[in-house]
């Protein structure tokens, strides 16, 4: 537990290696409906003409049009829902006073790509739409595969003749699936996700797909994409991958804030979200959002 960081130290002898796999999958899927069944008296739940839902979180006493983000979901591209960041899309409407929209996106391996990415996208322009935001200060963001998918997201809405971006938010993205074939990346501190989960979403999600298509690693272009926030721990599985992609967004031209957080595994901020490296973490992000989307 050297390696881990003081904060994370304790839960981190309590939490698996791995969460998810074939076996796992349906038992970790009805746990997280169980959760699904409370529903707050201050989200209004939504949906839009495609079917996809969203969870709808507005800032207090907003008089005027506001920024927006849409926030995606973790989970592997496998699972997960827009209820389990409730609390984290609570905490950026009040900290930000900002709409923010967490879309429910269908799930791989039943729904593999493009359908994801296309629920998120639509999700994205109907946020926009909305006469509550201000459609030049949408932000897009999400953790894991989540982050992931916000990255496709971002290099789909630049290659389109619409709305884009103002901001991207990778919070631990999932953005490259030659990692699951990459050597060396094994460490004792990780936690949650490791290479064998990692391989298990990537062919959920890609079955039989381009990965040159639908990996926004795989891009050769990363040129005219929004601004980003990427933060990542070093006892992340996606540590390295998530650097290189902030590098090759700086190399692209695209400005780039890259937060490492020594010591800290997959998701820490949403397993102990009171630590103080987790207030740490959120706080940055939250300036992040604050400078972008104020500037538009």
């Amino acid at each position: 537990m050297v390696d881990v960081h003081p904060d994370l130290r304790r839960i981190a002898r309590v939490l698996p290696r791995q969460m998810v796999t074939p076996s796992t999958l349906p038992l970790v899927r009805r746990l997280l409906a169980v959760q699904a069944l409370h529903q707050p008296r201050d989200v209004e739940v939504l949906t839009l003409r495609s079917g996809v839902r969203v969870r709808l979180h507005r800032p207090a006493d907003a008089g005027q049009p506001t920024p927006a983000l849409l926030w995606i979901h973790g989970g592997g591209y496998v699972l997960g829902t827009p209820q389990q960041d409730d609390d984290l899309c609570r905490r950026f409407a009040h900290a930000l006073g900002i709409t923010v929209a967490a879309v429910e996106y269908r799930l791989a391996p039943e729904h593999p790509f493009p359908a994801p990415l296309d629920d998120c996208y639509g999700a994205f322009t109907w946020l926009a739409s909305l006469p509550m935001v201000d459609p030049a200060r949408v932000a897009v963001g999400g953790g894991s595969a989540g982050g992931g998918l916000a990255a496709a997201l971002a290099l789909k809405a630049r290659d389109r003749d619409g709305v884009t971006p103002v901001c991207q938010l990778l919070v631990y993205p999932m953005l490259d699936d030659r990692t699951v074939a990459a050597a060396g990346l094994a460490k004792p501190g990780q936690r949650l996700w490791n290479q064998t989960s990692n391989r298990f979403g990537w062919e959920s999600y890609l079955r039989g797909a381009d990965p040159e298509a639908a990996v926004p690693a795989r891009c050769d272009d990363l040129s005219r994409l929004p601004p980003t926030w990427l933060g990542v721990g070093t006892l992340d599985l996606f540590h390295a991958e998530d650097v290189h992609y902030a590098e090759r967004l700086r190399r692209a031209g695209v400005p780039c804030e890259l937060h490492v957080v020594p010591g800290a595994f997959h998701a820490f901020d949403l397993i102990v979200p009171k630590a103080q490296i987790s207030r740490s973490f959120f706080a940055s992000q939250c300036a992040y959002l604050q400078q972008a989307l104020r500037q538009g």
